[in-house]
């Protein structure tokens, strides 16, 4: 997102990066943030295709979350909808498929999020997200790392149950701590790459900081994505009340077929809108899985603990070197200081994920800028 206040931009305005050259937003069209509304892609000043309205889209201010993924002619965005970002929303429109949100103002689906990164995976798109956590009411305010999916070919609820919403929202805890007697967790989720392959394996980097009442400190995480995807087929997560604890939810009382699956031809419903209202009903009150998405080899690959910085964004080259073999992780920080990884991983296919391990080596560490400016 890019915030232009020169005298050439009327009004304030988010660039998205483009992703088709007829695809008005996002395209370097600008999206006017007063008053959300997607301006065409312009070449020599010519327009092209016409204006669609930014709502949902991208949010009123610069400073709030704005992703967006453009895949199959349909466009799926995470941001926020009014000008104090209380309702966020996973949207998905454009394309033949009828335009989902997520339900409105339920903090089981989503209680003050900051959305990051958008990733395509087989049948889903995954979401990368932070938020308070509902399931542990017992603290104050305590920030989690999330990842939610939903399924790309999602036709929404019944006229009863989630109609023109999710039938397939579902999101889970991203664990990226030091593993001890106590853990020590890296809860706030600043930057994800897309995914890459390394070693055989399709698979995420996330960067992670501590809170800021937490001792200072920054982590790079690595992520499965088969290991993500086998999470969502675990068990889910419930309160039963608004003064219990968060619990597993039986086996045996989860209705078939699994609340959260995508529908497809051959079985019994072959839409999300002829699946039954008890399981419509269950997936609308049960977002949360019971398990949290552990990083690869159950701890990060990179830790920068007590820096006068915290990392803040992610780039990988995961083809480096004269033999293109080698992964090379590139961090930038909030104070403008870039890292320069070598990273070393041992991820044999045949390996479990918990079995995985990697060695990080500093090459170079620099500053963008002067300090003094």
């Amino acid at each position: 997102m890019w915030w232009d206040s020169s005298p050439e931009v009327c009004k304030p305005g988010i660039l998205c990066p483009r992703v088709d050259p007829a695809l008005v937003c996002p395209g370097w069209g600008i999206c006017d943030s007063s008053d959300p509304f997607c301006f065409p892609q312009m070449d020599y000043l010519e327009p092209m295709g016409d204006n669609i309205s930014g709502m949902a889209r991208c949010p009123y201010d610069p400073k709030h979350a704005n992703v967006a993924l453009f895949t199959g002619g349909m466009l799926f965005t995470a941001t926020v909808t009014d000008f104090l970002a209380i309702d966020a929303v996973i949207y998905r429109s454009l394309g033949d498929s009828p335009t989902l949100r997520t339900v409105k103002h339920d903090s089981k689906w989503f209680k003050e999020p900051y959305f990051v990164h958008a990733v395509e995976w087989k049948n889903h798109v995954y979401f990368f997200f932070r938020e308070i956590a509902m399931e542990f009411n017992y603290l104050e305010k305590m920030v989690v790392s999330r990842i939610a999916r939903v399924c790309k070919n999602d036709m929404g609820g019944s006229q009863r149950v989630l109609e023109k919403q999710w039938t397939s929202f579902l999101k889970a805890r991203l664990n990226c701590s030091v593993p001890g007697d106590s853990h020590f967790y890296f809860n706030v989720i600043q930057s994800v790459t897309d995914i890459l392959e390394i070693d055989g394996r399709p698979m995420v980097l996330a960067v992670f900081s501590t809170p800021t009442n937490s001792i200072p400190g920054s982590a790079v995480c690595a992520y499965d994505m088969a290991q993500i995807a086998a999470v969502f087929e675990g068990r889910f997560r419930e309160q039963k009340s608004p003064e219990s604890i968060w619990t597993p939810v039986p086996e045996e009382l989860v209705p078939k077929p699994r609340p959260g699956c995508c529908a497809a031809p051959g079985m019994q419903h072959n839409s999300s809108s002829l699946f039954p209202d008890e399981i419509l009903s269950f997936v609308k009150t049960h977002p949360l899985m019971d398990e949290s998405v552990p990083s690869l080899g159950n701890a990060p690959w990179i830790i920068r603990s007590v820096a006068r910085y915290q990392l803040r964004k992610i780039v990988v080259d995961n083809a480096a070197g004269p033999g293109r073999n080698y992964t090379v992780v590139f961090l930038g920080s909030d104070t403008g200081t870039v890292l320069k990884f070598l990273i070393r991983a041992n991820l044999s296919a045949s390996s479990s994920p918990a079995r995985a391990s990697s060695h990080s080596l500093l090459l170079e560490e620099f500053e963008t800028y002067p300090s003094d400016k």
